[in-house]
């Protein structure tokens, strides 16, 4: 079994903690899986039973409680799934575009988000943005990184160059007109900024910009919640 260490993101292996992650993963990117630990006091015999199964002779598993000590704060954890890192590409067709995002968690959701409504590809711009593998990221998605294909881009001009035909909507409230009233041409790149800054000004010429309308009570909604919007009214008009 591999050594469990504190991650970090030059790691050439990240965690998935949860048994509903762990199955994911052996049952969508199995190729990626190189060991399963349960936790001693782990008491569902059946799930025991299918990881054990679908591991067969290849991927070990095993019984310890020392790696819940390093990766998992909380008490309900009682799977870990070891995973190789694997750089990846994103295909043409529809994406999500996160650019610079700086909250694992959030971008984990977006993920789950994207899966749910048919597009499982996820650009993420910046250098410093939030890191896909990371276990908050994946253990946020519910496993759903192992179905969604995540490539990082270290500037929004180098993902324009890779996709040109795509058309462009960013979220923002500048130059904007309302998402009710844009009509969402296939492929699409919906593009969000920082959790905290938004987009740069410079996206007000880039694309179509749009804006969900919302009362004046909030100054602006989570980005996850602005995610899961813009999924369902782009993925409703391509039907």
């Amino acid at each position: 079994m591999i050594k469990v260490t504190s991650y970090k993101s030059d790691n050439i292996y990240t965690y998935g903690l949860g048994a509903t992650v762990a199955m994911e993963y052996l049952l969508k990117k199995r190729d990626s899986v190189k060991g399963v630990i349960l936790h001693p006091g782990f008491r569902s015999e059946e799930t025991i039973a299918k990881i054990k199964s679908i591991c067969a002779d290849d991927i070990p598993v095993s019984t310890e409680e020392k790696p819940f000590n390093i990766l998992s704060k909380k008490d309900n954890c009682f799977v870990i799934v070891v995973i190789e890192k694997k750089k990846e590409k994103i295909s043409s067709g529809n994406h999500m575009v996160l650019v610079n995002p700086s909250n694992c968690g959030n971008m984990g959701t977006i993920v789950r988000s994207c899966l749910g409504f048919g597009v499982k590809d996820l650009a993420v711009v910046g250098k410093t943005s939030a890191d896909p593998c990371d276990p908050k990221t994946i253990r946020a998605s519910m496993g759903a990184c192992a179905s969604v294909r995540i490539e990082v881009f270290d500037d929004f001009s180098d993902y324009q160059k890779r996709f040109p035909e795509n058309n462009l909507y960013p979220f923002m409230l500048d130059g904007s007109t309302k998402l009710q009233e844009t009509t969402i041409s296939k492929p699409f790149s919906l593009i969000m900024g920082n959790e905290a800054t938004g987009l740069d000004p410079k996206f007000q010429h880039i694309g179509k910009p749009i804006r969900i309308e919302h009362s004046g009570d909030i100054d602006s909604l989570n980005i996850t919640i602005a995610a899961s919007i813009g999924l369902y009214e782009a993925t409703k008009a391509c039907e």
